[in-house]
């Protein structure tokens, strides 16, 4: 959430923002002006006839002490208080409203986050390794997969539905594995904090990281009576959402956590789209990097969380590049994000695995997640950054497509034989 402040008298900014955002500033914005003027108004009605009551309150004290009658100033203290009830309900609903469109406004982008309105004006930054060469033709892991025994998307379809997946054996040893692998890497090597956070969370959480009520339709929510809980559809929520409502000390930042939990997405408005293999699932599992810290360190922070999640790959042989999302491709609460994206030779693209966002005070401000300043009293709010490190099933799926051989095996690279208790993965069925 921006500051309304800053909202307030950069109006013209923001609406420019929206447009390069590919948003209309009207549907966005809506009747801001007016909303916050009323407000601002009955906020002041409210103040003056509140002095107004208490200047009453002090004459009839002084007219009951010298025996007069204070009928006439009670009667009146009666009805100013009605009135400030009645202004004060008003400015309390209109700052209800006012919230509720300070929650829409997506985040201010960074300067160097390029314009653009779509996928195509995303910019590359670099490229690492290089594409395996095949003397045959490389197959895609929907067709490697069952073959192998590895995966099993007919059984998943008759325990649940749709983009579901059932893994044996050693494809049920390979998820595991890669996530060990990427949960070692970023505590013993990176300084990450392992924290095994709750998969159920309630709506103060979603609203904290922006979920709510944007991406309502795109989770899954779980009613409890009066209450709803929402399955998580990234560790990013519970993790960042551990310092909600709290100050921090400014020498515990910067804070880097990670996890290892599923992820639940009912990918509204996705059906049709990437509908084979494991590659849109409705629950998939992610190992996610998450850093709170001070404002002034957040984008050099930023950068040393992508390179983290690239070290996994690097590690593990696989070819990848880095993009920076244009403004019309950016998650709404990230003022800069970049997608690492692997090579997926059965399918000759490059798939997005990781997205490594700043997102400045917008969250931190949503969740109120604040830290002091040394030698201040005053408490600013921290910058928030995530991203997945990595998401596990693609990792997975490149893996499997990446070190594939002509004989129908799949190869195990050096760094992960120790987590797989072997070099080579060959048919099995079940």
């Amino acid at each position: 959430m921006l500051d309304l402040n800053f909202v307030r008298e950069n109006l013209p900014l923001i609406e420019q923002m929206l447009r390069q955002r590919g948003a209309d500033p009207a549907t966005v914005l809506g009747d801001f002006g007016d909303v916050d003027r009323q407000r601002r108004q009955a906020i002041t009605e409210a103040e003056t006839l509140k002095a107004r009551r208490n200047k009453a309150a002090e004459e009839i004290a002084k007219l009951k002490k010298s025996g007069e009658d204070a009928g006439a100033v009670m009667a009146e203290t009666k009805e100013l208080r009605e009135r400030i009830q009645t202004r004060e309900k008003a400015a309390a609903d209109l700052d209800a409203r006012l919230r509720e469109i300070l929650a829409g406004i997506p985040n201010m982008p960074h300067a160097s986050v390029p314009l653009g309105h779509s996928s195509e004006q995303n910019v590359e930054v670099r490229r690492w390794g290089a594409a395996p060469k095949f003397d045959f033709t490389p197959r895609p892991h929907w067709d490697l997969g069952p073959e192998l025994g590895l995966l099993d998307l007919e059984r998943a379809v008759k325990l649940t539905g749709a983009r579901f997946a059932v893994y044996w054996d050693l494809g049920a040893k390979l998820e595991r594995a890669l996530a060990n692998f990427m949960l070692d890497l970023h505590t013993r090597e990176h300084g990450y904090t392992e924290v095994l956070p709750p998969y159920l969370v309630n709506s103060d959480s979603m609203y904290g990281t922006g979920q709510l009520p944007k991406f309502a339709a795109d989770s899954f929510r779980v009613p409890q009576g009066d209450k709803d809980l929402w399955l998580i559809p990234t560790a990013e929520v519970p993790v960042t959402n551990l310092y909600r409502d709290e100050v921090l000390g400014a020498s515990r930042l910067p804070i880097s956590l990670t996890a290892y939990t599923p992820c639940f997405r009912s990918e509204a408005g996705s059906y049709g789209q990437d509908v084979r293999g494991i590659i849109r699932q409705h629950q998939f599992q992610k190992v996610e990097l998450v850093k709170f810290t001070r404002p002034e360190e957040s984008y050099d922070q930023h950068e040393k969380l992508t390179r983290h999640a690239e070290t996994v790959l690097q590690k593990l042989g696989l070819h990848y590049r880095v993009v920076t999302l244009c403004t019309g491709d950016m998650g709404p609460s990230s003022a800069k994000t970049y997608d690492i994206e692997v090579w997926l030779p059965g399918q000759q693209l490059f798939r997005e695995i990781s997205s490594c966002s700043n997102y400045e005070a917008y969250q931190a401000r949503r969740a109120n997640i604040r830290y002091r300043p040394e030698g201040k009293n005053k408490t600013e709010f921290v910058h928030t950054l995530n991203g997945s490190g990595l998401a596990v099933g693609r990792t997975w799926v490149a893996m499997v497509e990446n070190y594939q051989q002509a004989d129908g095996s799949v190869m195990i690279p050096e760094a992960l034989r120790p987590y797989m208790g072997t070099d080579r993965i060959r048919a099995r069925k079940f």
